[in-house]
């Protein structure tokens, strides 16, 4: 009975002690963290743990040369990206992936990107599974106690993913193609319009002229706005598309065409007054230049 019994307790002190630890909540030496950025239409996505310097040498001492690198602590950092993008000119699929660095020495850096996502920081990476290597760019900087991640010099079509600690910054350029996924976007939307929304119509041609492309799906376009509402405005619209496609005669017309039922809105139509009277006048004189060339 007393053996039973001291089993018995000793069981449950350890089943207790269990349940003390795991209730524990402390803070990590290297914290998780998260950065999502978007570039024109993609959310980019880096997950990694943040180490800091600590009062000790960092790089060829904590994190040697010619050895791969977690780029962080802990778990391997990920990146995922959910649609196609090249990183230094690489091209890279959509999906996560492990992101690993290899410090050469000092002034050279390599990226890496690995096809691994279950990974304890570089213990199992197989540079087998390796899906792009790159050179990168590395700088000096003013120290940085904890490692970080961050994006910088973001356009529509591109940014840098930087990481800095120590006195160490690395960068590599990424890029997405803005152009090709919005214009996906936009055929869906359209799809799935109300019907008569002459206005998505419109705006969606308004941007094709903004990116001088694709000229016959935008005009398309517009004439579907057309016939669901002749206005001034989807007429403007139209002006400026002949005008890009160097129809000046269509363009002239559509312009005096839409400044004609502009005038029975004024309201609305003033903001657009000046550039419509501008563009026309140019129009007009360009019209003039064809018929003599």
């Amino acid at each position: 009975m007393l053996r039973t019994a001291l089993v018995s307790f000793c069981f449950s002190l350890l089943v207790f002690t269990q349940t003390v630890y795991a209730q524990l909540r402390l803070p990590q030496p290297s914290p998780a963290a998260t950065i999502v950025q978007t570039i024109g239409l993609t959310d980019i996505t880096v997950k990694y743990h943040a180490p800091g310097v600590k009062n000790r040498e960092i790089w060829g001492k904590l994190v040697p040369y010619n050895e791969v690198w977690r780029t962080g602590a802990n778990e391997a950092t990920l990146i995922t990206f959910p649609d196609p993008v090249t990183v230094n000119g690489e091209k890279v699929a959509a999906g996560t992936y492990s992101l690993f660095t290899l410090p050469e020495d000092a002034d050279s850096w390599i990226f890496i990107l690995n096809k691994n996502v279950g990974l304890w920081g570089a213990e199992g990476y197989d540079a087998q599974e390796d899906v792009i290597r790159v050179k990168a760019e590395s700088k000096e900087v003013p120290f940085q106690e904890t490692f970080q991640f961050a994006f910088s010099n973001l356009t529509q079509n591109s940014g840098f993913l930087n990481f800095k600690w120590e006195k160490k910054e690395v960068s590599v350029k990424i890029e997405v193609d803005t152009d090709a996924k919005t214009l996906a976007l936009l055929q869906e939307d359209l799809k799935n319009a109300k019907p008569g929304d002459w206005q998505i119509y419109a705006q969606a041609t308004s941007y094709l002229i903004g990116k001088n492309s694709q000229h016959e799906l935008a005009l398309e376009w517009i004439d579907k706005s057309l016939a669901m509402n002749d206005n001034f405005y989807n007429n403007w619209v139209k002006a400026q598309l002949l005008a890009q496609k160097e129809e000046y005669e269509g363009a002239v017309d559509f312009c005096k065409k839409a400044m004609k039922l502009g005038k029975k809105t004024q309201e609305e139509f003033k903001k657009y007054e000046p550039d419509m009277e501008r563009e026309m006048s140019l129009w007009k004189f360009k019209r003039h230049e064809n018929l003599f060339n």
